[in-house]
């Protein structure tokens, strides 16, 4: 996953994490692991991720940056009611929009809350101009979305509902359903046994994308090697595969061995 330095470009996919209490660890995220698996189904990685404090000038910048460079950011957190609620405000301001009321997200509020919702729920209604809602499954408060950039707030049950729709949704075309990603599982096999191997395939399928990924046990050496890319190639490669692992007596397994 790339790292984001400086005042360089934001490519591709991008998922940020607001909020101090992920940083300090009072709260662990689990909205990376969320985007990173349903893209994967699309045959797509999260291409950056950031987590950032509470603080307005730090959120600005960041998506002043990934707004420039036209991507596509899953941003978790931070669009609240209260005072440390900062999201909304920074997503104005980097996208150069004033907040202000949509008139459908304060009626969402208002029917879930009723005269509850004021003077401090409404507060969520105020949005950048000319914002998308991303409707909420569970309690009915909307998200927002702006040029790619989708706003979900930082309760995972919330969030992840949310993200199922925008995927559903405005990027149900987000990919290639003709991905797949097959492996075999190896024993007692070590990685640098199998390099020249890897090689040979890479170069006879560079369509494809090669993983090899040991795991580390007490009782054997497992390793996990395969393919990720279009079905009848990955379908291809792992029969070769596995052929050249029966000529080379290698023991292998279709599922993780217990």
């Amino acid at each position: 996953m790339a790292a984001v330095k400086g005042d360089g470009p934001l490519a591709g996919i991008g998922v940020l994490v607001i909020g101090d209490e992920i940083l300090s660890g009072r709260r662990q995220d689990r909205h990376l692991a969320a985007v990173t698996e349903r893209l994967a189904a699309r045959g797509l990685v999260v291409d950056w991720a950031q987590f950032l404090p509470d603080r307005e000038v730090t959120i600005v910048d960041l998506l002043r940056r990934s707004r420039g460079d036209g991507a596509t950011v899953f941003c978790f957190g931070g669009i609240g009611a209260t005072p440390d609620d900062l999201t909304r405000g920074c997503a104005a301001n980097a996208f150069e929009r004033p907040l202000a009321r949509h008139p459908e997200a304060a009626a969402l509020i208002e029917s879930q809350f009723g005269e509850s919702a004021y003077p401090k729920r409404i507060l969520m209604a105020d949005l950048p101009e000319g914002a998308d809602l991303v409707p909420n499954p569970v309690n009915r408060v909307p998200g927002f979305a702006v040029d790619r950039h989708f706003f979900l707030p930082g309760f995972p049950e919330m969030a992840h509902a949310m993200l199922d729709q925008i995927l559903a949704g405005p990027l149900v075309g987000l990919g290639d359903a003709g991905y797949v990603e097959h492996s075999l599982w190896l024993v007692d096999t070590p990685e640098s046994e199998l390099v020249d191997l890897m090689e040979a395939f890479c170069a006879v399928h560079p369509t494809l994308r090669l993983f090899s990924l040991p795991v580390l046990s007490t009782e054997r050496r497992l390793l996990e090697l395969g393919f990720k890319g279009e079905r009848a190639e990955v379908d291809r490669a792992m029969t070769a595969l596995a052929a050249a692992l029966e000529e080379r007596e290698i023991m292998m397994y279709a599922q993780r061995p217990e």
